[in-house]
């Protein structure tokens, strides 16, 4: 399946991750969700004639993409005020939490993402499936191909080591490289 059979299909859903992504977003925030959607078809659409197998696959792509678009526009407004630091507060890292998430928390959490995907890939993939692309725990499990409580246990262990590295803590035991 290509961008162009799926995207009308799936077109009302992104759009209202977009808008939840865009709830969290502190006051001042420019990006629509209209347009964050808009940008992330976009990128799919220029990834060398990109074939999905299904819309899991499909929402799996997009959820990428949507994380590169935040922080590429988190990035863009923030390169004048970034302070050096990660700390950050993301609410638990709640995919459907309203409260206001900031440019610095959203590059905050890319690094940690970057470095727990050093870590554990699989557990910072479940984080972007969930996160950014607002996906259950059985369309974690099924992108991913885990069973649904490993998707479980893995954005547990995952969104506290997020939190504690955000917060400029040590990482829990039993962190590991392999997972």
């Amino acid at each position: 399946m290509d961008a162009g059979e799926l995207l009308p299909r799936v077109y009302e859903e992104l759009r209202a991750l977009g808008q939840r992504m865009m709830n969290r977003e502190g006051p001042g925030h420019t990006l629509q969700p209209t347009v964050l959607v808009h940008e992330v078809f976009l990128k799919l659409s220029r990834e060398d004639a990109q074939q999905w197998a299904d819309e899991v696959h499909f929402r799996a792509v997009a959820a990428m993409a949507m994380r590169r678009v935040l922080i590429d526009h988190a990035r863009a407004r923030s390169a004048a005020k970034r302070g050096g630091g990660r700390k950050a507060h993301l609410d638990g890292l709640d995919p459907a939490a309203s409260t206001g998430i900031t440019n610095e928390d959203l590059l905050g959490l890319d690094e940690a993402l970057d470095t727990l995907r050093a870590l554990n890939e699989r557990q910072a993939r479940v984080v972007e499936l969930r996160y950014f692309g607002g996906m259950t725990f059985e369309q974690v499990a099924e992108s991913i191909g885990v069973s649904t409580n490993t998707a479980k246990n893995d954005w547990r262990f995952a969104r506290a080591w997020l939190q504690r590295e955000l917060e400029g803590g040590a990482p829990p035991p039993g962190a590991t490289r392999d997972g």
